[in-house]
């Protein structure tokens, strides 16, 4: 058994040895978005993946593989040959949350992905129904302590980044709110703008407009600072320390990709995400590039789950996917 073993080993030392001393890439690559087309991840995914055709000379095919919350699309790279040629559009609330709650996944994604780079960061935010008698999340908690399981918050799913932040914001105000999940984000922001559901954390892009015609009320930021496209709105943290909820996309390679090949990669994505034309199209979806070297990427993925997963014991969730 332990040659065997060791002939394994061998072997991919090998093969990873003849692929860096090949020319990258030579032929197209396939970039997996493990979403449906048409949204948020799809468009940074081809916005990107646009800059980096043009960059290394071939093809950048995107591949969307939705399904089982990430899982399909996410396992698919796992097992692909760590040649380069295949590429994961990763997801902190998806690829790397479902392992937390979910018993059997069949991937470990610190395990089974090399980090390539963060691509772009975007707060999420805090809205609620006009009704609602509070304009600050300071007037939002003493609501919610002096009528306590009175108000809810909608979520887009168990286990879900908007379901946490409301178990964050709940664990941090020392308050009860009642939680109600929806299949999407559609059906709960619907119910949100009706007054069905009080409360909601959700991306930014998703409820600008209506915050901006008076539909909703925006009352604070998941981010650590001040966004440039909502200046004025300030973070949850400048309330309550600690409080942090941002969406965040990177790209990740198959586990034991040659070396050579994770940094070509990094150089051209910091590069693409410099671009003067990438850098506007992703701001005007409330984007912002956040590029980072493998290391950093590896680092903040720890970090992050460890810190989910810890409010995910506490409050004792379980995904439902």
């Amino acid at each position: 058994m332990r040659s065997m073993q060791w002939w394994g080993a061998l072997l991919i030392l090998l093969v990873a040895q003849t692929l860096a001393a090949q020319p990258y890439p030579t032929r197209p690559i396939r970039l997996v978005i493990p979403y449906p087309p048409g949204g948020p991840t799809d468009f940074v995914g081809r916005t990107v993946g646009q800059k980096l055709s043009q960059a290394l000379g071939q093809q950048i095919v995107v591949d969307n593989r939705a399904g089982a919350g990430t899982i399909i699309g996410s396992e698919l790279v796992a097992r692909a040959a760590p040649d380069g040629y295949t590429l994961l559009f990763g997801t902190g609330g998806g690829t790397f949350l479902a392992p937390l709650m979910l018993p059997k996944v069949p991937y470990d994604p610190h395990r089974d992905f090399a980090p390539v780079s963060m691509l772009v960061q975007s707060p999420q935010v805090l809205v609620v129904h006009p009704s609602v008698a509070a304009n600050s999340v300071s007037e939002l908690v003493a609501l919610a302590k002096a009528k306590p399981g009175a108000l809810n918050f909608a979520s887009v799913g168990t286990g879900t980044s908007p379901h946490l932040g409301g178990e964050l914001f709940q664990s941090l105000a020392g308050i009860k709110l009642v939680h109600v999940a929806y299949k999407g984000t559609a059906p709960a922001v619907t119910d949100l703008i009706s007054g069905q559901v009080h409360i909601l954390f959700t991306s930014m892009p998703t409820v600008l407009a209506h915050v901006q015609g008076g539909r909703l009320r925006l009352l604070g930021t998941g981010g650590t600072k001040r966004s440039a496209v909502i200046p004025d709105t300030p973070p949850i943290a400048e309330t309550l320390p600690g409080f942090e909820l941002v969406t965040w996309y990177g790209i990740f390679a198959p586990a034991r990709t040659p070396e050579a090949i994770i940094r070509r990669l990094n150089a051209e994505i910091v590069k693409a995400l410099a671009d003067p034309e990438s850098r506007d199209r992703l701001a005007a979806q409330g984007l912002e590039p956040t590029p980072t070297t493998p290391e950093e990427l590896k680092r903040y993925t720890l970090q992050d789950s460890s810190r989910w997963a810890r409010l995910i014991k506490a409050a004792g969730i379980r995904g439902d996917k």
